[in-house]
Formats: C-alpha cells, structure tokens, sequence
C-alpha cells in the first residue's frame, strides 16, 4: 500500500516584514495628540483657541484647501521629475510596507496630518520655533525612511522632509492649524497614491 508522504510547508520567512496597519496609524495619531494636549494646555494663554488663529475657522478651510491643492500638485510634479531617481525609489520602499489597499492612503494621510500637526506646529513650534522643530520632525521620520547610508539620496530624502516641514511650519505660522492639517493631508493621499500605483506597477 502506498502511501503518499505528508506535504512540507516551506518555513516562514523571516526576513520579510510585516506590514503596518491602518490601526497602528490611528493610534500613533492619538499618542501625539495626548502628548501634545497637556503641552498645549499649560503652555498657551488660550488654549482652546488653536483652531482660530491667526485666521478664522473659515478663512483657513478656504486657504488650506487652495495651498494644498497647490502643494498636492507640486508634490505630484516633483515625483514625476525624480521617478527615476535613487532617492524616489527609496521613498516608495519606505512607504510601501503601509496597508495602502482601498480608501486607506486617505485614512493614513488624515490620521497623520492631524497627529504630526497638533504635536509638532501647535504644541512644539511657539516654544521651539520652526527650524528647530523641523529638524525634530526629520528625526522622527528617520526611522521610516530608513537612512542606511549617508549618500545622495538619502540628503535628498532628508532635504525632502525638512523642506516640507517647514513650508508646514510657515502655513500654521500665518494661516493657522487647520489649514498646516489640510496641506499636510493632501500633500501625504497624493504621495501615498503614487506609492501604491508604484507597487502595483512594480508587482
């Protein structure tokens, strides 16, 4: 009687990591907004005031949507001249590991934009000012891209994020936290859906 030999399953690869969830993205939002909510709290004369100035509620809807608009297309432009880069490559990569299926780019931007906003413009910047919470802003983002070497991309990639920072920082400055939010968020779908077009293409 012959009997068959039991199936092996190939071991697990454990090189490979995980990818991150769209859950993981809500909740570092909500850390940054708790760690920022006290800092706001005690350190602003008024604090309830962080979504009306310097401009009104509805003056910073209307500009936000209108620089990021701006800042999407600019964002998307700029990927279409670098695609072939080292340093875009690098970025998809780094940004490929995100659960990018379905309406979830939008979801991440939005989590993201409000977390990074509140923690890093309304929290950080009065007491720090721009530049230097700028650079805090890189080094929190080191992590992500994953800087493996000291090279032209990895400049590139740096340059990148501190630049946007702080072209955030000037937006929240003279316009005010919702529209740094608004920018912010688009600036992130529009990179976020050409990660994902990448990947799928790449795939």
């Amino acid at each position: 009687m012959n009997q068959t030999p039991p199936i092996e399953t190939p071991p697990p690869q454990t090189g490979a990591r995980a990818p991150i969830r769209l859950a993981s993205q809500v909740l570092t939002c909500l850390v940054f907004c708790l760690i920022a909510a006290p800092i706001i709290w005690f350190t602003r004369p008024q604090p309830l005031t962080i979504f009306s100035r310097p401009a009104g509620p509805l003056t910073q809807l209307l500009v936000g949507q209108v620089l990021a608009l701006v800042a999407a297309l600019v964002s998307w432009l700029l990927f279409k001249l670098t695609a072939s880069s080292a340093s875009s490559a690098r970025t998809v990569e780094s940004y490929a590991r995100l659960d990018l299926r379905g309406l979830n780019p939008l979801w991440i931007s939005i989590a993201a934009a409000i977390g990074e906003e509140v923690l890093f413009r309304a929290a950080l910047q009065p007491l720090l000012g721009v530049w230097i919470v700028s650079l805090l802003f890189l080094l929190t983002h080191v992590p992500v891209y994953r800087f493996r070497k000291l090279d032209g991309a990895a400049i590139a990639q740096a340059a990148s994020v501190f630049a946007g920072s702080v072209v955030l920082g000037f937006v929240f400055e003279y316009v005010g936290l919702i529209a740094s939010i608004l920018v912010h968020a688009w600036i992130d779908i529009v990179g976020l859906l050409i990660v994902r077009h990448a990947s799928q293409t790449r795939a």
